[in-house]
This record gives C-alpha cells, sequence and structure tokens, in this order.
C-alpha cells in the first residue's frame, strides 16, 4: 500500500470512529489573571464525556465563533472537555492586546484555573494553529521546568513557532504583506468585521499602503491611524532587543517533555521554524510525531488532516488506542507527488551537493571559474513578488517566467537532468554578491524547471545586509568588495524529475511580500530616501557563487 493510499486510509477510519456526541457549550466563562483581569472563554462539555481523554486548552485572538471555533466543536464532539479563551484585549477579554508580550502570564493563569475546576478531566493537552500554536509554546517549556504539576500533558501545534519576531524580520528583511495584512485584519476584528473572510479579497487600501515609505506610516496609510504593535515591530530591527526576547520561547523549546504532534506545510509562512523546533525536540530527546503536506497557511486541504491526525494523536496518547501510523513523520514529497513515512526529518542519506551559478547562465556540479553577472536594482521600482508563502489562500507554487525575464532578476539554468535529483531539507544559497549601495538584500529562489517551459517556484529566501538589525552578523568585504552572502532557503522535499533543469533566480527583493530595502542603511522606521543599487555576483575564486542542495539518496 503507499503512503498515499495509507493517509487516505487513516482519515477514512478516524472519520468512521469519530463519537460525534452532542455537547454543551458555557459562553463568557470568566478567568482570573495575576493582575485582576478575567479573561472570557467558552467552555465544551461533552453530553457523554470520555474520561480516559484529556481537557483540551486552547487560546487565541480570533474569536470563538465560525470558523475558528471549527477545531473545538470537532474536538467535544468526539468527547473532549474543551476550554477556548479568547487573549487579553480580545473579543470580549478586557484588556489591551498586544502581541505575544502577554501570553505566558495570561497562559500560565489559566492553566493553573482550569486545573481546578469541578470539570477538568485529569490531564491537559493544548491544541491550536498559528497564533494558538503561539499560545502554546508560551508556557509549556517554563511550566515544565518551574511547575510540572500545571504543565501541559501534550501538545498540538499546528502551523506555528515559538518566536514571532524571527518571522517579522526574517534574516533582516521585513515580512511586509504579513504584518501589515495581519495587523489591518485584527485592526477589523476588533471592530467586529469578518476579518479572516477579508483576508480572502483584494483589499485596495492596503496595497497602496504597501508602497508606503517610510514603513512605520504603512499602519496608517492602510487604517487611518497608528497601530501600536505594528509601530514595535518596525522601530525594533534587532532581534537581540528586549521587545523581541521578551516574546521568544524558543530557547525553552528543548525544556518540552510532553509528547507533541506538529503539522505543517511547505508553503507555510511558519515552515522552517516550525521544523526546527521539530530538530530542538528530536535533540532533547522527545521527538514528535510530524506531518508535512502540500499545504499554505490557509490552504483548505489542511484542515482535512489537522482533525483526524491530532485526534488520533491524543487518543494515542491519553487513552492508549493504536495509531496507524507506520512511521513517526509523513511527508509529502512535491514533484513526484507521493507521500514518505520517515524515522525522522530530514530523511536519512541526506547530504550536501553544491551546485555552481555560471557567468553564461548555466547551473552545474562543476565550478567554472571566473566572471560576474549584473543587475540594477531600484528601490522606487521593486522586484515584485511572486507567490510564496503568505496569509493569502493561493500560495501555492507559482510560474516564474514572466517574472525571470525582468532585467533585475539573474535567471540560472542547469542543463536537463539525466536522473532525477531529490532534496530533502534546507537547500543554502552561497552568493559572493558586491553592490554600490550601503545596504542591499539577496533573494534567492530555487526553480524546477518543466520540459514545457514552465519554471515552478521550489522554495526560496532572503537575506539583508547593511541594516541596522542585521550590523552585527553581517559578513566582511573582501579586498575586492564581494561579501559571500549565506541565504538559507525555505525547506523543501521536492523531486526533480529526468529531463527537467534546475533553476536558480537572484535578485534583490520580492515586495511587498518582504518591504523593499532603500538601500541607505538608515532605520527601517524613518527611512524615506532611495538609492539605486548596481549589483555583481562573482562566479571566480575558492568560493564562487553556488547553491548547496541536501540531496537525498536513498
Amino acid at each position: 500500500m503507499s503512503a498515499t493510499d495509507q493517509l487516505q486510509n487513516d482519515t477514512k477510519r478516524a472519520r468512521a470512529r469519530a463519537r460525534k456526541h452532542g455537547f454543551i457549550e458555557q459562553r463568557d466563562v470568566r478567568v482570573p489573571m495575576d493582575d485582576g483581569v478575567e479573561l472570557v472563554g467558552s467552555l465544551y462539555l461533552p453530553l457523554e464525556p470520555d474520561p480516559t481523554l484529556p481537557t483540551i486548552v486552547i487560546r487565541g485572538p480570533y474569536g470563538r465563533r465560525g470558523p475558528v471555533a471549527g477545531g473545538a466543536h470537532r474536538l467535544a464532539k468526539q468527547g473532549f472537555t474543551v476550554f477556548f479563551q479568547s487573549c487579553r484585549g480580545t473579543w470580549g477579554s478586557p484588556g489591551v492586546f498586544t502581541p505575544q508580550i502577554d501570553e505566558q502570564r495570561d497562559g500560565i493563569a489559566t492553566h493553573r484555573w482550569v486545573r481546578q475546576q469541578p470539570w477538568f478531566t485529569g490531564r491537559v493537552a493544548t491544541f491550536g494553529e498559528s497564533y494558538m500554536g503561539y499560545t502554546q509554546w508560551a508556557v509549556a517549556g517554563r511550566m515544565q521546568q518551574e511547575e510540572p504539576e500545571n504543565a501541559p500533558d501534550a501538545l498540538v501545534l499546528n502551523i506555528t513557532m515559538p518566536d514571532f519576531g524571527a518571522i517579522t524580520w526574517d534574516n533582516g528583511a521585513y515580512s511586509l504583506r504579513n504584518a501589515l495584512g495581519w495587523s489591518r485584519m485584527m485592526g477589523r476584528m476588533a471592530k467586529g468585521g469578518l476579518a479572516l473572510l477579508g483576508m480572502l479579497f483584494p483589499d485596495p487600501k492596503l496595497t497602496r499602503a504597501f508602497d508606503v515609505l517610510p514603513l512605520s506610516a504603512g499602519d496608517t496609510a492602510a487604517t487611518g491611524q497608528p497601530i501600536h504593535w505594528y509601530q514595535d515591530w518596525v522601530k525594533h530591527e534587532r532581534l537581540t532587543d528586549k521587545y523581541w526576547t521578551q516574546q521568544s520561547h524558543t530557547a525553552s523549546v528543548s525544556d518540552v517533555t510532553a509528547p507533541v504532534f506538529m503539522i505543517s506545510g511547505w508553503y507555510d509562512i511558519f515552515l522552517p521554524w516550525q521544523l526546527r523546533t521539530y530538530a530542538q525536540l528530536v535533540a532533547a530527546g522527545n521527538p514528535p510525531s510530524l506531518t508535512a503536506g502540500p499545504w499554505g497557511h490557509v490552504t483548505p486541504g489542511l484542515q482535512d488532516a489537522v482533525g483526524p491526525e491530532s485526534e488520533a494523536f491524543l487518543r494515542e496518547t491519553f487513552a492508549g488506542e493504536a495509531w496507524d501510523r507506520p512511521a513517526p513523520v509523513r511527508a509529502f514529497q512535491t514533484g513526484a507527488e507521493v507521500w514518505h513515512d520517515l524515522a525522522a526529518w530530514p530523511p536519512a542519506g541526506s547530504s550536501v551537493e553544491s551546485w555552481f551559478l555560471r557567468e553564461d547562465g548555466g547551473v552545474g556540479r562543476d565550478a567554472v571559474p571566473g566572471g560576474v553577472t549584473r543587475y540594477t536594482y531600484d528601490p522606487d521600482a521593486p522586484t515584485p513578488a511572486v507567490g510564496g508563502p503568505s496569509l493569502k489562500r493561493n500560495t501555492l507554487p507559482t510560474d516564474n517566467r514572466t517574472h525571470e525575464k525582468r532585467s533585475d532578476v539573474a535567471v540560472f539554468r542547469s542543463a536537463p537532468l539525466g536522473d532525477g535529483v531529490e532534496v530533502a531539507g534546507e537547500p543554502v544559497a552561497r552568493i559572493r554578491f558586491r553592490s554600490s549601495a550601503p545596504s542591499f538584500d539577496v533573494f534567492v529562489r530555487l526553480t524546477d524547471v518543466h520540459p514545457d517551459g514552465r519554471s515552478m517556484t521550489v522554495c526560496d529566501g532572503i537575506r539583508r545586509i547593511g541594516s541596522v538589525g542585521t550590523a552585527a552578523t553581517d559578513p566582511e568585504p573582501d579586498a575586492e568588495g564581494f561579501r559571500e552572502v549565506d541565504v538559507t532557503l525555505w525547506p523543501t522535499f521536492h523531486r526533480f524529475a529526468p529531463g527537467h533543469r534546475i533553476g536558480i533566480q537572484v535578485s534583490s527583493g520580492a515586495h511587498p511580500r518582504y518591504a523593499r530595502n532603500p538601500g541607505t542603511g538608515e532605520p527601517a522606521f524613518d527611512a524615506q530616501a532611495t538609492v539605486v543599487a548596481h549589483q555583481e555576483i562573482s562566479h571566480a575564486g575558492p568560493t564562487a557563487s553556488r547553491l548547496d542542495l541536501p540531496v537525498w539518496r536513498r
């Protein structure tokens, strides 16, 4: 039986055995915080509770009605007691919503309170995706260290990460589309609008705001007024600032000893960091179960896996029911379009293979010394983003053919492959780069070039040089002014078929997915002036530009 058939059969079995209990919802249940504020939540009590199952705690800022409540309803129908709380300053919970900052103290107070309630079933599992996964990370490691008797007994972490600063300033580049789009969404939500639905439709006001400089004026352009957290995000470019370190829970990931289940997608906004937290847990001796599929952050097919697989994990963990899962990791291989059951991620047998960029536009396993590729980047006409992970529905692979005709995009392609090449892990581009501007971005994209000419996105990554936030980690220029810029691309599990070609793009932006780099090196909060940058990619020397691919040989 193929891995694809196995996944489909597992899903069918999970649906068939769903208990479909009725439940009672108690709304506006109040929970006192340490500072006296009472946050509100909804309690879902099954009419036929299963005493072997844990109480589920969900905490989030997106309300407790409509599609957001789907997971809570599904679990309650299957016999789980569920408490779903709105974060401080959202959906009836008093206080001021300041993303990430209050989630640890409020989450800890909530977990203590849940364990004292008469409906508590004796054990706790946390559940949720995106921000509702962040709230799990906020409490799990610290509680395990300081009060293990109140710590979660299991975690279900879907498309999430423990440090939102790292995605906001992604290797020094500001994630404008997500940061400003999400902030506008939350502003609409505070006014009672259908904010999540609004993310799916064009927003001319937001589109215009993406082009505003300085970045600190974008929120006013989009919403008519400043948004306090957005101002803080733009102001703090250094991830070492206290503003970001106080809300990062990456360091405590290794302290989590409870069983963990993760779901992610190859096109999700949190993918690199989620897989790194997976690796942290593996290194700490607590390997999670992991499913990684062909999904973006809001791809409809994602939810088809979240429900049945989460329930199967929880029933195995707490009720001892067998989970029909042959290996800890289930990963979908794009290009081949098949599921694989693996012992770990990345799979055994992956090793680095270098593919060198050549002056003639070729890509090959052997370096051909010499030459420079040049292009010009104009921040007043920035290189646009074509696809890529975002909060929008359509984030699946995009055809880059038209984009690659731009003069500000350097394109390199291999000869047609005689044998297939399978990539499993994080590719790293090592680009020997020189710019006339004080600050610049290096954006690298890996594509699968089909025999019919389509150049389909596989994965990409960005790194900014010469900014306030990157000064401490920028590589030094050599005697010729070139810097060896390493750009880590999004993780991928992809097969390049025989006859296909490996494509590599190098450019200096992907606007508005990432805010354009004005080029001056001034603080992003104030920078309005722009400079045209003349860029050079070197193909010479012992560190000639290349892409290091984690090739899977099985």
